[in-house]
């Protein structure tokens, strides 16, 4: 296996009401390796969104460490956090995020105004993206000149844009019939047969299906850690 680009040594967070502490994770030890396709599954308040923050650099722990693509984040300071973030990670979100009134190609093009990327090569890169999830054709089109599924596309563009070493996907189908997120679900098996670390949250083991790891959460410890053969792989690819 290759390196990890992910290591969690003993990740704990909790919430504070007034003086009381609220664990909601209570010891999270693991690894994510490079070019991995990784679910996190678990019950309503098992810590799995909780997880995903801490891994997205959008929350940080209260103990433990996190070491992402060789950098300790855990305790990095909000700025640093932040360019990390524009950097190492690519996020798609169940409810898309995005602009109205801008374009698909815009759209796909902020994250990198804010990483001062010349107009230029902002288009260039925004087209790129857009061809990657089959959407070139569209990128003149706003958001409601889309179908929920085209807009998820380009949500999943605009995480690639940049070129992260990690995908991170929280509930990406949760807004979709079947149909469409069949159709997601493939983009992102071609995102990590391209290369890319993809790790997502669903609540759907039709959704979970598509990985090649599954990781359970129960009550903010790890319940499970499942590898599938081969076989299964192939047959959840044609789900």
């Amino acid at each position: 296996m290759s390196q990890s680009i992910i290591r969690l040594e003993e990740i704990q967070k909790s919430y504070f009401m007034g003086s009381q502490a609220i664990p909601v994770l209570k010891g999270i030890s693991l690894d994510i390796f490079r070019n991995e396709y990784v679910a996190l599954m678990g019950p309503s308040g098992s810590g799995k969104s909780t997880l995903m923050n801490i891994l997205g650099c959008l929350d940080s722990p209260t103990g433990g460490k996190y070491i992402l693509n060789g950098k300790d984040v855990s305790k990095m300071a909000d700025d640093d956090l932040a360019t990390v973030r524009n950097t190492e990670i690519g996020f798609v979100f169940q409810q898309f995020n995005l602009l109205p009134r801008l374009s698909a190609a815009e759209n796909v093009a902020l994250p990198l105004i804010y990483a001062g990327v010349n107009k230029k090569e902002r288009i260039e890169r925004a087209m790129e993206a857009l061809k990657k999830v089959g959407l070139a054709e569209r990128s003149h089109h706003k958001s409601n000149e889309l179908s929920g599924g085209q807009i998820q596309r380009v949500a999943i563009a605009r995480a690639l844009v940049n070129n992260p070493s990690l995908l991170l996907a929280d509930e990406p189908t949760g807004n979709l019939d079947s149909k469409t997120s069949v159709e997601v679900m493939e983009i992102f098996s071609k995102i990590q047969q391209a290369g890319n670390t993809v790790v997502l949250v669903t609540h759907e083991e039709d959704i979970a299906a598509y990985a090649h790891r599954v990781v359970r959460l129960r009550d903010g410890l790890i319940e499970s850690d499942t590898r599938r053969s081969k076989q299964t792989e192939a047959a959840g690819s044609v789900i």
